[in-house]
């Protein structure tokens, strides 16, 4: 099973918990054991698994990320988004997490972020169920 999620974001980085959505996919797919694996068809955006209790975080990982790869630099790409390419190489593209018993198996703090280099903008995740 195949799903396509769409995150509209608001600014130029902008981390989305799509979570409770992926949970929702989840549910519908009806597996029981598996995997879900989400992937992010963009060059300059990403996924994470990470903390989503705690807001600070998530603003703790934009801070550092702006920090190391400053949108304004010496780069030499043309389009003037070398630094939202690079951010996405650093997060990652996909991730996976095992089902079990109809659940994403993610701890008790972790949230599902997706990660807006280059926005705002209309962005897809795909999300494939697989069961086994």
């Amino acid at each position: 099973m195949i799903r396509y999620l769409e995150v509209i974001t608001q600014k130029r980085t902008h981390f989305e918990d799509i979570t409770d959505e992926v949970k929702e996919i989840v549910k519908e797919s009806g597996v029981k054991e598996g995997v879900c694996y989400l992937y992010v068809p963009h060059t300059t955006a990403g996924i994470f698994i990470n903390e989503n209790a705690d807001p600070d975080v998530k603003w703790d990982i934009e801070n550092m990320l702006e920090n190391l790869i400053p949108w304004e630099n010496n780069y030499k790409h043309i389009e003037g988004n070398a630094a939202a390419h690079i951010k996405s190489v650093l997060v990652g593209t996909d991730v996976h997490i095992p089902i079990h018993k109809g659940k994403l198996m993610l701890g008790t703090w972790q949230g599902i972020f997706f990660a807006e280099f280059d926005g705002p903008r209309t962005r897809m995740v795909i999300a494939k169920i697989i069961e086994g």
